[in-house]
């Protein structure tokens, strides 16, 4: 059955590819955009000019829809966000898709070595700081986990929106993967630069941007709610990613262990601990995702093949 869609971003990365599955799915497409980058759509979708995080705006761009079938959000980064899409699509809608992240069980690293499930992070028990200058482009990165985390909180005590948040690990994409992670590991094996690590076997979870919009897609068709990890099997640590790309580029292989740093701050994937994702609740619900031995090597090569 063809459904009316909405998607807030869907110009950019696996945003993007989101779009292109929900049109050749055969439905209904509009996204919601400030209208600063250019889409490949053409006359295939909807286009609606707005700034997600300006509720006078949200109110006035959507005041007189009728409603959507789905709403997939790109863009919620904080409970400001959260709560500006309560109040805009509240009765609206027949189903709310969030882009969550792996992060939100950042706040758990350290806890247990096995992969995370839903269960285990107790969002409605986290603090919501509505105070905090979360639309600061300055504080962006910095603010980007616990944002994303409130922003699961809000919506899920609000209540007002059928709502599924889609815990995404860490998504990997060729060379139009704008975040530059990937990237990171083929330049230093290049350059030849050792890696600094904090734990050999702090195993990571990923999948590829195709399969991240694939997943989107599917969950905006199903009738669950709630929040749902999704990841390749295979998780990966950073030690063991830099010693795959040296291998796949062939390479030699050098890293030297540090002590002592927080999640990221060695390179984009390092951990003091595992952070890996438990996919049992998307398995029971239908879905099957890849491993990251199908894709990851290619995926290594097209960033060399940038790196040249």
């Amino acid at each position: 059955m063809n459904k009316q869609t909405l998607v807030l971003g869907g110009t950019r990365f696996f945003g993007k590819l989101l779009v292109q599955r929900l049109l050749r799915a055969g439905h209904r497409v509009t996204i919601a955009t400030r209208g600063y980058a250019p889409d490949p759509f053409g006359q295939r979708i909807e286009r609606l000019r707005v700034d997600r995080r300006n509720e006078t705006a949200m109110r006035a761009a959507f005041g007189a829809v009728a409603g959507y079938d789905v709403v997939f959000d790109q863009m919620c980064y904080s409970p400001l966000d959260a709560a500006i899409a309560a109040r805009t699509f509240a009765g609206k809608v027949g189903r709310y898709i969030m882009t969550s992240t792996i992060d939100v069980y950042r706040c758990m690293v350290g806890t247990s070595d096995a992969p995370f499930a839903e269960t285990d992070l107790k969002v409605l028990a986290q603090p919501i700081d509505t105070r905090y200058p979360w639309h600061d482009p300055s504080r962006a990165v910095e603010s980007y986990v616990a944002g994303k985390l409130q922003a699961e909180a809000y919506l899920y005590r609000d209540g007002s929106l059928p709502l599924v948040t889609a815990r995404l690990a860490h998504v990997l994409g060729g060379p139009e993967d704008f975040t530059g992670r990937l990237a990171h590991y083929v330049d230093l094996v290049r350059q030849r630069v050792p890696l600094r690590y904090s734990n050999a076997k702090a195993a990571v979870s990923f999948m590829q941007a195709q399969e991240a919009a694939d997943f989107l897609a599917w969950a905006g068709m199903q009738d669950f709610t709630g929040p749902v990890n999704a990841a390749s099997s295979g998780a990966v640590s950073a030690h063991a990613l830099h010693q795959r790309v040296a291998r796949v580029l062939d390479e030699p292989f050098d890293a030297r262990r540090v002590d002592g740093a927080g999640i990221g701050e060695l390179s984009p994937f390092d951990s003091p601990a595992p952070l890996a994702l438990d996919t049992s609740r998307a398995a029971s619900l239908g879905y099957r995702f890849d491993h990251s031995d199908e894709w990851l090597d290619d995926l290594i090569r097209q960033h060399d093949l940038a790196f040249v």
